[in-house]
């Protein structure tokens, strides 16, 4: 079955214009005006004038098993379903355990991540958890990587964090490295995805990674950098360096008093601080548990991700002045190239048919396709 979408404003996430787009076999067929069609094609129109037509959401960190539950079992954060991720527009996504990787684990998550394929989502996820010793799925974070399709990096590895496991920098150095090198034989990004906590060492550990090893700054994925002032500003001249910085969409704005900044602000900030566009991503921690602690580190409350924030997000960017195919490259482009995804996140011939249609007057979601079928 053919679908041609016809008339949309095209943006890729960059504007193409007004175009028609031809989806084929699950990919992006052709672009352009006046396809001639022959009568017996099995072909079905869709009228886009009107609409926007972009690319489907890529998010970096989903907690579709659910999270941690710091406050006990009765604070245990719910599975994430497929059709929740489609709804928000999210058409790939990669999964991670958090904080609990004795109750959950690498296995259950693989086979959540199949569960989503089925449903049409094109789930990934990370071999390990927060903690070291690495918690993966065949003995080591190099096999996972190399032996398992679905596995793209390690993470999310916790860093100045009280919940971490105070990783030295060798382990960081040595396990960074494994990654890096089972992602070159295995044709995949081999990324580090860290989960940067409220400790005082912020981004410290990366920058010994960046400054005292031979290991690509790309390698080196950071989370959350919007949760604190100290981070947010280490994490400015990281960006400026190049590196990835990653923020957090699921953000409470009556918590905003400890020093957390909404993802659409941080964004505002990073691009009036000379960050470059292209290093900036947005990621939803969708259905992680999201506590608060006291000064003693107990816990005051917990909340959970929520994948919609991510889409959310980027409406409110717009809104503060930020472009769309600006807020739009966060969540597509630029994370897909992060993780190594070289058909996602952008509209072209031969990528992925994952298409979003956009009421262009509120930015409403209004269909969602993925692999070539329209799913809402």
């Amino acid at each position: 079955m053919l679908t041609l979408i016809e008339g949309a404003e095209l943006y890729g996430p960059t504007a193409l214009g007004r175009q028609d787009l031809l989806v084929a076999d699950g990919r992006i067929a052709w672009l352009g005006r006046g396809l001639s069609v022959p009568a017996d094609w099995p072909l079905t129109r869709v009228d886009g004038r009107g609409r926007y037509l972009v690319p489907g959401l890529v998010d970096p960190l989903a907690h579709i098993t659910g999270g941690g539950g710091e406050g006990g079992f009765g604070f245990r954060t719910p599975e994430l379903a497929a059709r929740e991720a489609l709804s928000a527009g999210v058409t790939t996504l990669v999964a991670a355990l958090g904080t609990d990787s004795l109750t959950r684990s690498p296995a259950q998550v693989l086979g959540k991540v199949r569960e989503f394929r089925a449903a049409g989502v094109s789930a990934f996820m990370y071999t390990g958890s927060y903690h070291l010793p690495v918690k993966t799925l065949t003995g080591t974070v190099e096999s996972d990587i190399m032996l398992i399709p679905e596995v793209l990096g390690v993470g999310e590895l916790a860093i100045s964090d009280h919940r971490s496991s105070a990783p030295t920098h060798d382990e960081l150095a040595r396990l960074v490295s494994e990654a890096r090198v089972a992602g070159l034989l295995a044709g995949k990004s081999g990324v580090s995805f860290f989960h940067l906590g409220d400790g005082r060492g912020a981004l410290a550990p990366l920058r010994a990674l960046r400054d005292g090893t031979d290991i690509p700054l790309r390698q080196l994925y950071p989370t959350h950098c919007n949760r604190n002032p100290w981070l947010f500003a280490e994490a400015i001249e990281w960006g400026r360096a190049g590196g990835w910085v990653d923020l957090t969409t699921s953000s409470f704005p009556d918590l905003l008093d400890d020093g957390e900044r909404l993802a659409a602000d941080a964004l505002v900030e990073l691009l009036a601080a000379g960050v470059p566009a292209d290093r900036i991503s947005f990621s939803s921690d969708a259905n992680a548990s999201l506590p608060r602690f006291d000064g003693e580190g107990r816990l005051i409350e917990l909340r959970c991700g929520q994948i919609d924030s991510l889409w959310q997000a980027l409406v409110e960017a717009c809104g503060k002045g930020v472009a769309l195919e600006v807020a739009l490259a966060v969540v597509t482009a630029n994370p897909a190239r992060a993780l190594g995804l070289a058909t996602k996140g952008t509209l072209a011939v031969g990528q992925d048919a994952d298409l979003l249609l956009i009421d262009p007057d509120t930015l409403t979601i209004e269909r969602v396709m993925s692999g070539g079928c329209w799913r809402t």
